[in-house]
């Protein structure tokens, strides 16, 4: 799948390479073809460096430890090689942006069909890809949930140079760092789209040996244990479930590999969730807060939590079927009309003039409009 990025085409396969500094690069796993004004490159990774082929046809190799805070050894900016690499998904619109943020261990990709129905509808779109994410297992494993708030909230402010008013939408884990936004900057956020909210994974599919994982109270503990993600991977469609499993599986990785949880993760992500609960009572802004019945991740109580905690005005919907990647499953249409029109209804609220033109949902049938 090609997907265009900051005016650039790239294949949507990367993973992480971080150098001094801090300077984080999304590299492409494989060679890819980069267009570019003055002709192509390409974008390699190997074990210990990045080779670049610029368009003069001249190579450069980057050692992952050499200092990359300068265009002399690359013969291009920073800027610009972030720009080749970047896996943001990023659409332009209106002066009300909705920031969208996956779940644990996903992609923006998840969010893909909800970006596109609001961009639709006039709005301007970013969800970024989170810190850690986009590689292995032990990539994820690097992170702390700090980075996870950082990365939230580093996309907020690029989306706010764009926007003069924010709603936050957030899937699973992703909805745990919409409240953290929306707690801290309760002045700027206008309002909060929360899909299967996930406190703790107590659905139906999670192995109740899960829940004795809640004692563990040292990071380095948590480190000795492995957990592995199992079917249906929160996909209700089968047909959906079996593309998109195939579609990971390209490039020869296990489902082991994919849906692989290391223990520092899990403990990480209760670290989040576990002050994103505390922060409930700070949250004022309007919120509607999806989830199913069936969710096999994460049960229809953590969504209950939301509503009984949060100070301001919840609406909660509860979906029939779907299971918890409710962006992507079946009721993906009905997901996206309500946060459309959540999104339209404060829009009309905090600047009338610029509720977008298109803001009225078509009343097509859900069925086509999904498929």
């Amino acid at each position: 799948m090609l997907s265009s990025v900051h005016g650039f085409n790239i294949h949507k396969r990367y993973v992480f390479t971080t150098f001094p500094q801090g300077l984080t690069l999304q590299v492409l796993r494989r060679a890819v073809r980069v267009t570019l004004d003055a002709g192509t490159a390409s974008v390699a990774q190997c074990a210990t460096s990045i080779a670049i082929d610029l368009p003069d046809g001249n190579r450069k190799i980057i050692s992952r430890n050499k200092n990359m805070s300068t265009e002399s050894e690359i013969g291009m900016s920073v800027e610009q090689v972030k720009d080749l690499v970047a896996p943001d998904l990023f659409l332009p619109g209106g002066p009300v942006g909705v920031l969208l943020l996956h779940g644990l261990g996903g992609a923006p990709v998840e969010m893909r069909f909800l970006a596109q129905g609001l961009s639709r509808q006039g709005f301007t779109v970013l969800c970024p890809l989170l810190k850690a994410h986009g590689g292995s297992d032990l990539l994820l494993n690097t992170a702390r949930w700090s980075d996870w708030v950082a990365s939230a909230t580093a996309a907020y402010d690029r989306l706010r140079e764009h926007c003069d008013h924010i709603i936050v939408c957030g899937q699973s884990a992703g909805a745990m760092l919409g409240i953290q936004l929306a707690a801290d900057k309760s002045r700027d956020v206008s309002g909060l789209v929360l899909c299967s909210p996930t406190f703790w994974p107590d659905g139906w599919a999670i192995p109740r040996v899960m829940q004795l994982f809640r004692i563990i109270r040292q990071r380095w503990v948590a480190d000795l244990f492995s957990f592995s993600e199992r079917s249906p991977y929160g996909i209700k469609d089968e047909r959906l479930r079996r593309f998109v499993l195939e579609s990971l599986q390209q490039d020869g990785r296990p489902l082991a590999d994919i849906f692989g949880r290391k223990g520092g993760t899990i403990f990480e992500f209760r670290r989040l969730a576990d002050d994103s609960r505390r922060k409930l009572a700070h949250v004022t802004v309007p919120t509607l807060v999806i989830h199913s019945r069936e969710d096999d991740q994460a049960s229809l109580g953590n969504a209950l939590r939301v509503v009984r905690g949060m100070k301001g005005p919840v609406e909660l919907i509860v979906l029939d079927d779907s299971y918890h990647l409710v962006t992507l499953d079946r009721q993906r249409g009905q997901v996206l009309d309500r946060a459309v029109s959540f999104a339209t209804k404060l829009a009309a609220q905090v600047e009338p003039q610029a509720v977008p033109v298109k803001a009225v949902v078509a009343e097509a049938p859900r069925a086509a409009r999904q498929g």
